[in-house]
């Protein structure tokens, strides 16, 4: 659905974004995270057409946005990281307003108004002004803006920054039906990382205008040699016991504090339930275990250096 072959944006000496390549199937819900200045939005400005590439191309649906942009944008829809509504005009009044830029008109506009309505849950408040609306139905209103032309691919870029829990939440289970029951292509760009983790099998990570990481949490973590950590707690051990802790098989960094044995573990080289057996055979009466699992937090602080907000 979407291809960057070598795509590069310079603005004078400074290069935004640097030779980057990567494709999204159709049908996928795709992350595209990077710290603050990473280049994400750049990235976004260039497939909607608002920015040009210096250099290289970007295909939607097996056709160049160089030379079929028109045909594209009738398939594409964007929701940018500022909200871009007329405050003065209904919900309804903003939805038909931009379905008109569509093409839309008539009844398939009145029908298609009624939908998007009915898909961000605002019909009860569709004749409200929309200056008197929550950040959080702002942000649906401007959500079903993009819905209006029933796009192949919707390019959401950070649609969730200061809302309430309860928008946000609508938001992330309206893009999760929307690309179940539609087979809508989704870019989701988002500085919370639970909400790319919920939505996404795939990420691309960008930073200093260049993609450092590209693939399923699972492989990333496989790449980047990213290990889960198991935490036991235990009651009783004696010193040779703990010791012999450290040549289980299948963990690593084995740290012994107190009653507390941390160690990092790779379940794919062998099962966490087993590696709590092996320690308890060693004699060692155990109290609790707790595993936490890596997260793309962590395997973001990996590649980066640095959390998602700075």
């Amino acid at each position: 659905m979407l291809e960057l072959i070598n795509l590069t944006k310079k603005y004078g000496e400074f290069t935004a974004i640097d030779n980057i390549s990567f494709k999204v199937e159709q049908g996928e819900i795709f992350g595209l995270l990077g710290p603050n200045g990473a280049g994400k939005s750049t990235i976004v400005s260039m497939i909607s057409t608002v920015s040009p590439p210096t250099r290289g191309d970007i295909r939607v649906d097996n056709k160049s946005l160089r030379e079929k942009p028109m045909e594209i944008k009738k398939i594409m829809g964007i929701v940018p990281q500022d909200i871009a509504l007329y405050e003065a005009l209904s919900a309804k009044d903003n939805l038909e307003f931009f379905g008109c830029l569509y093409g839309l008109k008539g009844k398939k506009l009145k029908d298609r108004t009624s939908e998007v309505l009915d898909i961000i849950e605002l019909k009860d408040k569709k004749d409200q002004a929309v200056s008197e609306f929550s950040g959080g139905m702002k942000r649906r209103v401007n959500i079903g803006i993009a819905l209006m032309n029933n796009p192949k691919l919707l390019i959401l870029d950070e649609p969730t920054v200061g809302i309430d829990p309860q928008s946000r939440n609508h938001i992330l289970e309206t893009i999760k039906r929307l690309n179940k029951e539609r087979g809508m292509t989704v870019i989701y760009t988002s500085h919370y990382m639970e909400e790319v983790e919920y939505l996404c099998k795939r990420v691309a990570i960008v930073d200093h205008g260049k993609l450092i990481a590209l693939g399923t949490k699972e492989e990333l973590k496989e790449k980047l040699k990213v290990k889960d950590t198991l935490t036991i707690t235990y009651s009783k051990a004696d010193k040779d016991s703990l010791e012999k802790v450290k040549n289980i098989a299948g963990t690593e960094e084995v740290r012994i504090n107190k009653n507390e044995i941390a160690m990092l573990v790779n379940p794919n080289e062998k099962n966490i339930i087993d590696i709590v057996e092996d320690i308890r055979n060693l004699g060692i009466k155990l109290t609790g275990f707790k595993y936490d699992e890596v997260n793309l937090e962590s395997i973001f602080l990996k590649v980066t250096g640095k959390s998602l907000r700075e």
